[in-house]
């Protein structure tokens, strides 16, 4: 067939409800697929389907993410493999030592897996369930661990190889970070802002209204969201989405103090000269940002504007910021690179880790996996070992998901296909195989299949599952004798695994998208909590305030998720956090204060000590620190108004600061 009749061949395949664009893609994988297969028998390896397993698995829409993914892949498989052999041999021949042993290392993978990103976290939960492949197949012979190990170990870097040799063929070298345009067009809307508040200052109001910062950060949010895997593959790209993540994190800044100092800190050093001028240079930047694909020119605009903005309270040093940011935005896209003194100037990019998901996860996987062996243990049912196998898959893979309970909903069905078209191969074609050759020859058709189902618009969500379980099931030994008993009961085995890892989303330290926005509160106040007793985490400003930053975002996002009005209350209570750990870094600045009295040192100290226990009783801080603004009124006005705004927001919103609770 030609190519070109192939395109059209691809092209009228709509008609029938499939995605060309996907159908093209899971054809070269499925075809993969089959050279991985056909390698690994060729090799003599026992399990030849485990590297089509794992082309499915690795397989990328672009080179770099296929190239981090199969070393992840590779790595993962290197250590769960190791982890495997090293259980079957302390365990030797015991089958409830070699749960426990199991258990614990499939808890702290998916324990570790949850504090990590994209395609690191792939690696950590893989050396878990690779553990499981090594100890459970055989039920854990001591006497054949050493070959099942080094045929998992060569079946998956032969699925890489042809994953990679295949996908750097046809896939793109990459495409531009979704998102980057958008980010700059915020930024060119933040500058017109401000130059906006700049020939407003006399009103005393702010520049935005809440429902608007609300909006500008769900679009932050989303972008955000997916900036991990485009990292992915090359130094040059981390630098990029590391530089997008900075100019987000400066918006971010820019537009709490647009909120909070618009009108409120004139001096007599910004005339309106200056003010007309910094206007003008800042739409000119705001214009440059949104017409020129590389605008150096805007980051000039802003460094005049930047001169002009001296006496308008921080306007110096937030546009001097949003300057380098865009600086490190543009060069990222290049081969250059910033000089020293500029790096050192910049934001940083400290990203959120959950630590409350992670150690549910960590406790959820440990639990199930110790309970479905005992049960195996127990009963001794022949088809206990891949009941396991595949619950060990579904308490790691999934648990990073919002909603993995209703996750496994998809994953049950596509498995329950996948087991049906295993038996199909298994009891209409095999029985006519000749030799191993032939029943790897026409295990091939069925991998196609698989293709189709994951780029058909109704079963694309089923397909991946699907292709995993076919490639399970599929073991080509010959002679091949049919037992339709022991194939139904090993498919049944197969289905079980994700319905017990329902059972334990859904009963065991319960993972919803709400409980997790209601952890990511929890963190964001008992960090304050942390800054309020030690005054050392309160001098690292920097990387606290990169940090909650990022958390803001999650927690919009997540809010979205949830419910899509629920965005602006978000919003406030992440702004009211930053706010809370301003005045928490004010309190820390004034204990050092050897101008202030006695009385007035009392107050901080006590004020320090309710925030240390702000979810107990947020309200008793309120008059605290409403108190001593009053007494630093004069001689300090700005900081007397952060505290006083830090206890308005903790008045507004007491069930936020309340949240931490849930840590304990």
């Amino acid at each position: 067939m030609s190519v070109a009749a192939y395109d059209r061949l691809l092209e009228s395949a709509t008609r029938w409800g499939f995605d060309s664009a996907r159908l093209r893609q899971h054809l070269r994988t499925a075809f993969a697929a089959c050279i991985a297969v056909f390698a690994a028998w060729a090799l003599g390896l026992e399990h030849p389907q485990w590297a089509g397993m794992t082309v499915w698995a690795a397989s990328q829409p672009l080179r770099g993410q296929l190239l981090e993914k199969s070393f992840f892949r590779t790595t993962g498989t290197l250590v769960g493999t190791a982890a495997g052999v090293v259980l079957v041999l302390v365990a030797n021949g015991d089958l409830l030592w070699l749960v426990t042993g199991l258990a614990v290392w499939v808890g702290i993978c998916a324990g570790m897996g949850n504090l990590q990103r994209s395609f690191a976290s792939y690696g950590t939960m893989l050396a878990g369930y690779s553990a499981s492949m090594v100890a459970l197949l055989d039920n854990g012979n001591p006497a054949h661990v050493y070959a099942l190990g080094w045929d998992r170990l060569f079946t998956a870097l032969t699925g890489v190889a042809a994953a990679l040799v295949v996908g750097w063929l046809f896939t793109p070298v990459g495409a531009e970070i979704p998102g980057d345009g958008r980010v700059r067009r915020l930024c060119a809307r933040l500058l017109r802002d401000i130059a906006d508040a700049a020939q407003a200052t006399a009103s005393g109001h702010s520049a935005l209204s809440p429902r608007d910062l609300a909006e500008r950060l769900a679009v932050m949010a989303a972008i955000e969201e997916g900036l991990d895997p485009h990292a992915a593959g090359s130094q040059r790209s981390r630098r990029a989405v590391r530089a997008l993540r900075r100019l987000i994190n400066t918006q971010i800044s820019a537009l709490l103090w647009l909120r909070d100092s618009a009108g409120k800190t004139l001096t007599a050093k910004f005339s309106p000269d200056h003010a007309q001028a910094m206007t003008a240079a800042l739409r000119q930047a705001a214009k440059l940002l949104e017409t020129q694909p590389a605008p150096l020119a805007a980051i000039d605009a802003i460094a005049t504007a930047r001169n002009a903005a001296a006496g308008w309270g921080h306007a110096e040093e937030i546009l001097g910021n949003i300057g380098l940011a865009l600086q490190a935005h543009f060069v990222a896209a290049s081969d250059l690179t910033l000089p020293a003194h500029h790096r050192a100037r910049q934001l940083p990019v400290v990203l959120h880790s959950d630590w409350v998901g992670a150690r549910r996860a960590m406790l959820r996987a440990f639990s199930s996996i110790f309970l479905v062996g005992l049960i195996w243990v127990v009963t001794g049912w022949h088809g206990g070992a891949y009941m396991l196998l595949g619950l060990s898959v579904m308490i790691t893979v999934f648990s990073s998901f919002e909603n993995p309970a209703f996750t496994m909903r998809f994953v049950i069905l596509g498995q329950a296909m996948g087991a049906g078209v295993a038996l199909a191969c298994q009891w209409f074609a095999w029985p006519f195989a000749n030799s191993q050759l032939q029943m790897v020859l026409m295990m091939l058709p069925f991998i196609f299949l698989g293709a189709l189902l994951l780029s058909h618009r109704r079963t694309t969500l089923y397909g991946f599952d699907c292709n995993m379980v076919i490639l399970l099931a599929l073991s080509p030994h010959f002679p091949y004798q049919l037992d339709v008993g022991h194939s139904l009961s090993m498919a049944f085995a197969i289905v079980t695994g994700p319905l017990a890892g329902w059972a334990a989303y859904r009963f065991i330290l319960p993972v919803t998208a709400q409980g997790r926005l209601d952890g990511l509160r929890a963190m964001m106040v008992h960090e304050l909590q942390d800054m309020a007793s030690a005054s050392a985490h309160a001098r690292d400003v920097r990387v606290w305030r990169a940090r909650l930053y990022h958390r803001l975002l999650r927690l919009v996002r997540a809010c979205e998720k949830v419910s899509a009005p629920a965005v602006q209350d978000a919003a406030d209570c992440g702004l009211a956090a930053l706010r809370v750990g301003k005045a928490v870094l004010i309190l820390h600045q004034l204990q050092a204060d050897v101008l202030l009295s006695e009385s007035t040192l009392r107050v901080v100290h006590s004020a320090l000590q309710r925030l240390q226990q702000l979810p107990s009783a947020p309200a008793r801080a309120v008059p605290l620190l409403q108190g001593l603004a009053r007494r630093i009124q004069q001689r300090q006005p700005e900081q007397a108004l952060q505290l006083r705004l830090a206890a308005q927001d903790i008045y507004e919103h007491p069930a936020f600061f309340a949240s931490s609770a849930s840590l304990r």
